[in-house]
């Protein structure tokens, strides 16, 4: 398949989301599903020297039982993988669609997103992996690295899905927002759904003329689409459009055009995919 939706599931809490995102996003836009599952470096076996100062006998005897156990080790990890994927194919099979690959790679994730997206039309993430520290509300580890890497949409899934009926676009004129607009107005997944466009902040000539551009080339696409401007706060103000509007999906730059470009993305996004129980779609 050169037209798919890549799902990255590791097996966490999220994998049955994201699995669930995929086929969502599959069948509004008539794309297969790969499922990929990395096997990273810190499941690959471990190779201690456990032997010490014994007698050469007795040394080589435990060597070769540490030699028997990494081997039994690396098999387990690759059967709980492909057990992963059997799970994650089985959800998404359940979901009708037609077209769904599999893979289990070993290395890197950020290295293999690099590798496999230039066949995606979009790539789905879970907003933590199988190790995030949930009382806290971290993100997961990796999530940061995989926008920075990816130059296809992220879809960061929510714990729960849900099937999407409300978008909210969260716009301040950047590129990556203004890369955003332009993704929905070309893509089926988009079409037919309530689309509303918003920039919070000062109310200035050139924020009205950014969300009036903006509307422009929705409505050029036929996409039915109501903007907003609201002062404020960025982080509050949509974090309560979100809640009051019942928004299914945000879709929203990775940077800001006011953010220092080191970060690895903006403040505004970060603590959007936080806190937001609905998934969010990022644009580099």
């Amino acid at each position: 398949m050169t037209d798919k939706i890549i799902a990255l599931v590791d097996g966490s809490i999220y994998s049955a989301s994201v699995c669930e995102h995929a086929a969502w996003i599959a069948g509004r836009t008539g794309a297969g599903v790969e499922l990929i599952h990395v096997l990273g470096r810190r499941e690959a076996p471990e190779k201690h020297d456990l032997s010490g100062s014994i007698r050469l006998g007795a040394r080589t005897r435990l060597l070769e039982e540490l030699s028997e156990l990494d081997e039994q080790r690396a098999k387990l990890v690759r059967a709980r993988g492909r057990a992963i994927l059997e799970d994650a194919r089985a959800i998404v099979d359940g979901a009708g669609v037609d077209e769904i690959t599999t893979r289990l790679r070993h290395g890197d994730i950020v290295e293999t997103v690099g590798e496999v997206e230039t066949e995606a039309r979009a790539l789905v993430v879970g907003k933590r992996g199988e190790a995030a520290d949930f009382a806290k509300g971290h993100l997961g580890s990796n999530l940061e690295r995989i926008v920075r890497a990816a130059h296809r949409p992220v879809v960061v899934a929510s714990r729960a899905f849900a099937p999407v009926e409300r978008v909210l676009v969260a716009y301040d004129g950047g590129v990556s927002a203004m890369k955003a607009v332009d993704h929905i107005a070309r893509s089926p997944l988009f079409a037919g759904l309530s689309i509303k466009v918003v920039t919070v902040g000062a109310d200035t000539a050139a924020a009205r003329k950014g969300l009036a551009d903006a509307k422009a080339v929705l409505d050029a696409a036929g996409l039915a689409a109501e903007t907003e401007l609201v002062p404020g706060q960025p982080e509050k103000e949509l974090g309560e459009i979100v809640e009051r509007e019942g928004v299914g999906m945000v879709v929203m730059g990775a940077y800001g055009h006011s953010r220092i470009r080191s970060l690895i993305i903006g403040s505004t996004t970060t603590e959007m995919v936080r806190s937001c129980k609905v998934p969010v779609v990022l644009m580099r």
